[in-house]
């Protein structure tokens, strides 16, 4: 009785605004901070793999990427990221919908496996496929009974790239998901949709995005991966060696011109891959937008 609601002055709601903002000086401060560690660590180290890729020459690069050995090193890299990602992207999508949507008994343990290759050196997930597949791990001596190569062999560098590009896609779905819920899926159900139906029409439209860049960070690693696969490949030139391993072959005898041409091609697939991610990351803004504007909007007509 008698109460009012006191309406904050608009003085006071400006002044502590400003409260929160900093002086111009330092946010230009931070932003030529963050722009200079980016010039001295990303894009001068990138300008100068294309500037000694071409020191002597488009013939010269041409001919470095044309070996048959370099050829033979690019086709074995997009052969692995081709079982590699298709692999994780199955795992990832499986893994994510049971811990976002089931309760089990195991599950934090399945969640800290899926981070376990984030912990684990590269070098030594390579060691642990040597000592299991190799001719004294434990099995061997079964596989070269029957003339399975695993170890030194493009098996061996699938394995090794699948263990430490298996969490990429599983760790962009996990939190979708978990955002999502379960309401879309219950509604399916209970509209009479089959499992398989609502997991191809409800479940996987609504995470697409996180999948696809699952998907994006996944490929990038597995073209990229140097330490496990060094392990397990046995640098063989011509059979085992993927394009990070034709690098350092090439720069250890001395052929820079050829090193920086293979490297400038990974470093186009990052640029390419970098490129593919932002354009997704403005679609999926763009279609956030509409599908926010269409909410908003009044129907017309319609006024109570």
């Amino acid at each position: 009785m008698g109460g009012h609601v006191t309406t904050p002055r608009r003085g006071s709601t400006t002044a502590s605004r400003r409260g929160t903002e900093e002086s111009p000086f330092v946010k230009w401060f931070l932003i030529g901070i963050a722009l200079t560690f980016s010039i001295i660590f990303l894009l001068l180290p990138l300008v100068n793999v294309f500037a000694q890729a071409f020191s002597k020459g488009w013939a010269a690069y041409w001919q470095a990427l044309t070996d048959p050995d370099s050829w033979a090193a690019m086709k074995l890299t997009l052969i692995t990221a081709a079982i590699t990602v298709p692999a994780n992207t199955i795992f990832g999508i499986a893994s994510a919908w049971a811990i976002a949507k089931f309760e089990f008994r195991g599950k934090s343990l399945l969640t800290t496996m899926i981070d376990l290759p984030f912990s684990v050196s590269p070098v030594v997930a390579g060691l642990m496929y040597v000592l299991l597949f190799g001719l004294q791990g434990y099995f061997g001596e079964w596989l070269d009974a029957r003339d399975i190569k695993v170890i030194f062999a493009v098996p061996g560098i699938v394995l090794a790239t699948i263990f430490i590009t298996f969490p990429f896609v599983a760790r962009e779905l996990i939190p979708v998901m978990q955002a999502a819920g379960t309401h879309a899926e219950q509604a399916a159900l209970t509209l009479g949709a089959s499992g398989f139906k609502t997991f191809w029409f409800v479940t996987l439209p609504s995470v697409k995005w996180g999948m696809i860049y699952g998907i994006i960070l996944c490929n990038a690693r597995a073209m990229g991966e140097f330490g496990a696969v060094s392990v397990v490949s046995g640098h063989i030139t011509g059979q085992t060696d993927t394009m990070p391993l034709r690098v350092e072959k090439l720069y250890n005898e001395y052929n820079a011109v050829g090193a920086f041409a293979i490297a400038s091609v990974l470093a186009l697939l990052a640029l390419l891959t970098l490129g593919i991610k932002t354009w997704l990351e403005i679609r999926a803004e763009r279609e956030e937008q509409a599908a926010q504007r269409s909410v908003e909007t009044p129907i017309p007509g319609n006024h109570f």
